[in-house]
C-alpha cells in the first residue's frame, strides 16, 4: 500500500510541503490530487468537489503541475510551452500572447528574450521557471509541484526557491509541493507533512512546530539533531525578545554617558536621538573625558528589521564584533538582540 489512510486538509493560498523518506508515497499522493493515480479509497475534495467525479482532462486543465524534470515540449517555443493550456481552452490569440508575457514576466525571463526560445536553449533553472509559468497558464486555484528543483544545482536552487516564494505571496495559489529536502520543506512551506513508509502521517503542522516540538521520534530522526538551526530561519523576531540597554542622545555629555552607563552595569549603550532614531552605539571606555556623546559613538553595523528572522539576527551578529544586532525599521529603534537574548527566543515555544 503506497498511501494509507492519509487525511489533510490544505487552506487555500497556502503552501503545503509534503516531506519524508524516498518511496513514502508523497508523488503518489500528489497525483492522486489530479487523477494521473486514481484513489482505490477514500475522498479528494478540491474546492468542495470530490475529484473522482470530474471529467479528468477538465480536472487537470484546472491545476498547475510542475514536475522535476520540467517536461517541457521540446520541438515549440517557450511561447507555444506557456501557452499550452490557454489554447486548449480555446482563448484567442491576444489573449494567449498578452498571458504568455505576463507569465514569462512573472517567473523573472524577460518576454522579447525567452519567447521565442527553445528549451534545449535554456538552463536548467530557466526551463524550471518556464515549467512555473506553463502551470500557471490559465490561472488555476491549484498548483502541483513535485521536487521541481532536486535537478537544479545548489546555488540555482537556492535562486529558484527565492523566485518560488516571491511568486506565491503575489499568486497565493493553494499549493502541495513534494520535497525529499527538510529545509526546503521550511523554507517554503506555510504547512509541512512528515511522511512515513507507506503514506502514513507522522506529523502536520508549521514549520516551526514540526522543527520545534517533532510529534515522535521519527519526525525528531528525519528534521535531524540541528533542528534548532533550522527553527531560526521559520522564526521570527518579536519585540517581547528585545533588551533595552542603556540609550543616551547623540547631544548629551560623556560625563552624563557615563553616570547612564555606570548607573545601569552596563559596558555599552546606544545613542537615540530625540525623534527615536538610532544613531550610533558607545561603550564605556569611549565615554571616557570630555565633549558629547556625538564625537565618540560608532555607528551601527548590525541590524534587522522587525519582521526579520531570528536567522538573519545571527547571521549579522556573527559579521559584525559590537556582539548584538539592533531591531530597527528604517532607523526607528525597538532594542536590540544579545546572544543570549537570540538564546531564549530560539527556545521559545513555537505558536500553534
Amino acid at each position: 500500500m503506497a498511501v494509507h489512510a492519509l487525511d489533510l486538509d490544505v487552506a487555500e493560498g497556502e503552501t503545503c510541503m509534503l516531506v519524508g523518506p524516498s518511496g513514502c508515497g508523497k508523488s503518489t499522493t500528489l497525483k492522486m490530487v489530479n487523477r494521473l493515480i486514481e484513489p482505490t479509497s477514500g475522498r479528494i475534495l478540491l474546492g468542495g468537489n470530490d475529484v473522482t467525479a470530474v471529467d479528468p482532462v477538465e480536472l487537470r486543465r484546472k491545476i498547475g503541475y510542475v514536475i522535476q524534470h520540467v517536461g517541457l515540449f521540446p520541438h515549440v517555443t517557450v511561447a507555444a510551452n506557456v501557452a499550452t493550456v490557454p489554447r486548449l481552452l480555446g482563448w484567442d490569440r491576444a489573449r494567449v500572447t498578452a498571458r504568455v508575457d505576463e507569465l514569462l514576466e512573472l517567473v523573472g525571463l524577460d518576454p522579447g528574450i525567452y519567447r521565442g526560445r527553445y528549451p534545449h536553449q535554456l538552463s536548467g533553472g530557466q526551463r524550471q521557471r518556464v515549467g512555473v509559468a506553463r502551470a500557471l497558464g490559465a490561472d488555476p486555484p491549484v498548483l502541483l509541484l513535485d521536487e521541481p528543483f532536486g535537478a537544479i544545482d545548489p546555488v540555482n536552487r537556492d535562486r529558484l526557491q527565492q523566485e518560488f516564494a516571491r511568486l506565491q505571496r503575489e499568486v497565493r495559489k493553494t499549493v502541495v509541493f513534494v520535497t525529499h529536502d527538510i529545509d526546503e520543506a521550511v523554507r517554503l512551506g506555510d504547512r509541512v507533512a512528515v511522511l512515513r513508509d507507506g503514506g502514513v502521517l507522522e506529523q502536520y503542522d508549521t514549520p516551526a512546530r514540526v522543527l520545534g516540538q517533532p510529534a515522535s521520534p521519527f519526525v525528531a530522526g528525519f528534521v535531524g539533531a540541528r533542528r534548532g538551526l533550522k527553527r531560526l530561519a521559520v522564526t521570527g523576531v518579536s519585540l517581547a525578545d528585545l533588551e533595552a540597554p542603556p540609550a543616551v542622545p547623540p547631544d548629551a555629555s560623556l560625563a552624563d554617558a557615563r553616570r547612564a552607563l555606570d548607573d545601569a552595569r552596563a559596558g555599552w549603550g546606544v545613542v537615540v536621538d530625540a525623534g527615536g532614531r538610532l544613531a550610533g552605539r558607545l561603550d564605556r571606555a569611549s565615554a571616557e573625558g570630555q565633549g558629547v556623546v556625538a564625537d565618540r559613538c560608532r555607528p551601527v553595523g548590525a541590524r534587522v528589521g522587525p519582521g526579520a528572522s531570528l536567522e538573519d539576527a545571527l547571521a549579522q551578529l556573527l559579521l559584525d564584533d559590537a556582539g548584538w544586532v539592533a531591531v530597527v525599521d528604517g532607523d526607528r529603534y525597538f532594542g536590540v538582540l544579545t546572544p543570549s537574548a537570540l538564546h531564549a527566543a530560539s527556545r521559545r515555544p513555537p505558536p500553534h
